[in-house]
Order: structure tokens, then C-alpha cells, then sequence
């Protein structure tokens, strides 16, 4: 499969498929487009100019454009629709899968969703309604409903069959789910099983009884991390009784945890979330998703201004000390974004539950302490040698220095191990708790430290 890709990929070439599409090479074309990757091709439409992307749209097959049009950009499926009749929207519903249908309907705008519901077949609304129905970030949302379904008392020749004859319009055939009369799961069959098994073999011998599954209500990055741990191609969900509701493939797993990775890094970064790539984003777009957050960073440095003010009689005797405000301030932003980034990493994963935290906060305050110790050693030699150039009428400062790194780094670390557990347990994304948020404190914070330990010390 590996060298498939590959291939399609090095043979994918959209100058060749613009040249054809201005020759009029209609016929040429869309025989090209059979040969190649539907992500691919969904990228050269996405690449078109506005005004043509509907018509080239229009060249495509039925089922080739269903494909395809699974893989645009949510803003553009809906421009593609806006311009479609009633009965080539209703085509297109029932081409897509149910999960990339939902993604679609999630995605653009309400009035358009509206008309599509209202120009699709009524079993096909209802089932699109059921599944819309499940929260935002639920299992039941991502799972699709097209799986292979079998009985225990089938043979394994009726179980091909059954595959052969139903199959071709699922997500999956390598995986297939055996229940009773109720639609309650029973146990899970592979493919390479039925193969391999006698032709006389009764299911209930072949299947695997030992299922690992979700509930529609769970949280869809547990699930994804679910299939992750497992190496499944496929998680059955299934709802309070035990029904089997539907399934999450392994590559809608992988989209969640990119999707979630990306939303992490962009709110680690002080950003709002986005789903749109980066160069199709217009640069107001982007303006919209940053300013709010470097507006309110911005204002809360105004507490780092008002400390400063504060111990400014302190500074004008020890005009010095203003020299090793900056190491202060960054080494204490930096050693609390290790933690952080390590305590949100960890949560991510599951590696630790919001129980851990007095055993997390242990070890980050014993991490924490060893690198205070070295750093502040470190920081004494490097002021006395080269600040201070070996003035020992001021060996104070420099202890004043070197102790005030040890407590910023501890007081950093210790609190970069705190505000993304405690985000966690209210409900927030402990991802928002991240470098910006972190830095902005540990400024103000360790600026307090210093000039408290310079006070003490100096007796200023």
C-alpha cells in the first residue's frame, strides 16, 4: 500500500490536469483523475479559482466526486452545493459515508445544511439526524454505520456471502461484527479468519468474544487513543444496552488525533483554534485568532510593569539589580513551560489522571529543586566571573541572584505542574495553559522573589 501511495503520488501532476482542462481534453481528463489519489485531486480543486472549481466539479463520475468531495475544505463543499440541483445534492448524500457526511453537515453553514437534509431521501435525513444528534467531540460522532454485520450460527461460507453480496458499499470488510437479533454485540470476526477457516466452521467458533469497544458518549481522543493502544483497524461503539451503533476506523482516528495535536500547538501558542490550512487562510482570518489572546497576554503583563514600580525606590540604590532581571524572568518562563508542556503531554496520553497530582507534583518539585541547585551554582560563578568581574565588595549580589534563581525555577515548575491539572479538573483544555500563560506569571512572580530576596538581604 505504501508503494502505492507513492506511486500516485509522484504521478500526480496539476499542470498536466490544468492543461487538459483548458484543451478541452474533458475525456482525458477525468480518465487521469481515475488514476489518481482522491486527496490529491481534492487538492487541485481546492487550488482552482472559485468561479470554475463547480464546473470541473461537474466533470467528475458519480462515485469518483464522492470521494473526493469527502476530502475539501468544509467552505468549499458548501460553495459546491450551493450550486447543485436538488437531486445532485441528494446524489452526493447518499454516495458519502455517513461519518463524512456528518463532518460535512458540522462544517458549513446552517442554511445549507437545511437544504441538504430537506433534498435527501427520508431514511437517509433520519440517519443523518441520529448521528448529528451526538455531542460535538463524542465517539458518536466521528463512528460511521457502514460495517459488515453477521449472525454466530453462520457458516464461515455464509459470512463470505454475506460480505460478497453487502461489502462493496462499507467502510470496512476486515473487520466484521457478530450480533443477535437485538443488534447487541457478540464478538468480532477478521477477514483473515474466515479465509483461512473450514467452509463448514460456524462463526460462534471463529469469532473473539474478548471485545475492546466505546460508548457513543465518549470522548472521541480517548477513543482514538483506544484504537492507538489496541493497533486496531476498527473500535465497535455501542450505546447503553450494548447495541452496536456503529464504528471508528483507524484513519478516523488518526484525523482526530492530528486534529487535536494542531489544536493543542495552536492554543500552546496563544492562538485560536483553526481548522483551515494556512495558506487558505486570509490574513483577517488570522488577525481574528490572534489578537484576542496577545490583547489579554499584553495586559497582564501590566502587572510585571506595576512590580517593578513598586521596588523602583530599591532599584535607584541597587541600580544593578535591574541587570538580572531579564535572565530571571526568562529562566523561570522557561523551566515552567518544561513542566507544563510535559504535565499537558502526559494528560494528552493518559500517562497520569487528575489522582496523580499530589505524586506528579512531588516529582516536579525534586525535578525542580535539582535544576534550581545546578542552575543557581551556574548563575553565581557566571556573575561573580563575568557581571561582577571578581568584585567581591559585591558577593551579596550575586548570592541574591543565585538564590533567587533557585526559588523562581522551583516556584515555575511548581506551577506549571499545577495549572494544567487544575485546568483539567474544571473542564478546561489544559493545552490553554500553556508557555504564554505560564511566562506571564512566572514574570510576575519571580520579579516578586527577587525584590522580596533583595530586600531581605540588601536591607533596601
Amino acid at each position: 500500500m505504501a508503494n502505492e501511495m507513492e506511486l500516485v503520488s509522484v504521478g500526480f501532476d496539476a499542470d498536466e490536469l490544468l492543461a487538459l482542462l483548458d484543451c478541452k481534453q474533458y475525456s482525458e481528463f477525468m480518465h487521469r483523475v481515475d488514476e489518481l489519489n482522491p486527496v490529491d485531486v481534492a487538492e487541485f480543486l481546492m487550488d482552482l479559482p472559485e468561479e470554475r472549481r463547480p464546473y470541473v466539479f461537474r466533470l467528475l463520475k458519480k462515485d469518483t466526486a464522492a470521494e473526493i468531495f469527502a476530502e475539501l475544505d468544509g467552505d468549499i463543499q458548501a460553495q459546491l452545493i450551493t450550486g447543485m440541483t436538488d437531486r445532485e445534492a441528494r446524489v452526493m448524500l447518499d454516495e458519502l459515508y455517513v461519518d463524512d457526511a456528518v463532518d460535512m453537515l458540522s462544517e458549513i453553514p446552517s442554511n445549507v445544511v437545511k437544504r441538504l437534509l430537506q433534498a435527501a431521501t427520508p431514511e437517509t435525513r433520519a440517519e443523518l439526524n441520529r448521528f448529528l444528534s451526538y455531542p460535538e467531540g463524542s465517539a458518536g460522532s466521528v463512528m460511521t454505520a457502514e460495517f459488515i454485520e453477521l449472525r454466530r450460527a453462520m457458516t464461515r461460507d455464509e459470512a463470505v456471502a454475506t460480505i460478497r453480496r453487502t461489502g462493496m458499499d462499507k467502510e470496512t470488510i476486515y473487520v466484521c461484527y457478530v450480533t443477535d437479533a437485538h443488534r447487541r454485540l457478540e464478538g468480532i470476526v477478521h477477514l483473515n479468519d474466515l479465509l483461512f477457516a473450514e467452509s463448514g466452521a460456524l462463526l460462534e467458533d471463529l469469532m473473539d468474544t474478548n471485545i475492546v469497544s466505546a460508548m457513543t458518549h465518549d470522548d472521541r481522543e480517548s477513543v482514538a487513543a483506544t484504537i492507538s493502544k489496541y493497533d486496531l483497524l476498527a473500535l465497535p461503539v455501542v450505546d447503553k444496552e450494548g447495541r452496536l451503533v456503529g464504528i471508528v476506523t483507524v484513519d478516523d482516528a488518526i484525523d482526530v488525533l492530528v486534529e487535536e495535536a494542531n489544536e493543542d500547538i495552536e492554543k500552546m501558542a496563544a492562538m485560536s483554534p483553526t481548522d483551515k490550512p494556512y495558506l487558505r487562510t486570509s490574513v483577517f482570518e488570522t488577525f481574528k485568532k490572534r489578537i484576542p489572546w496577545l490583547l489579554l497576554l499584553m495586559l497582564s503583563a501590566t502587572f510585571t510593569g506595576a512590580i517593578i514600580t513598586h521596588y523602583e525606590a530599591a532599584l535607584g540604590h541597587w541600580i544593578i539589580l535591574t541587570a538580572f532581571m531579564p535572565m530571571l524572568m526568562g529562566t523561570g518562563g522557561n523551566a515552567g513551560s518544561q513542566s507544563s508542556i510535559a504535565i499537558i503531554r502526559a494528560l494528552s496520553l493518559g500517562e497520569i489522571e487528575l489522582g496523580d497530582v499530589w505524586r506528579v507534583l512531588f516529582k516536579e518539585f525534586r525535578v525542580s529543586l535539582w535544576c534550581g541547585v545546578a542552575m543557581g551554582v551556574a548563575t553565581f560563578v557566571k556573575v561573580l566571573l563575568i557581571d561582577l568581574r571578581l568584585d567581591f565588595s559585591q558577593l551579596l549580589v550575586a548570592i541574591v541572584v543565585s538564590v533567587s534563581l533557585v526559588l523562581t525555577v522551583i516556584l515555575a515548575k511548581v506551577i506549571g505542574t499545577v495549572l494544567p491539572i487544575l485546568a483539567k479538573r474544571v473542564g478546561l483544555d489544559p493545552a490553554v495553559m500553556a508557555s504564554p500563560f505560564i511566562t506571564t506569571i512566572v514574570d510576575a512572580l519571580s520579579l516578586m522573589l527577587y525584590f522580596e530576596v533583595a530586600s531581605f538581604s540588601l536591607g533596601i
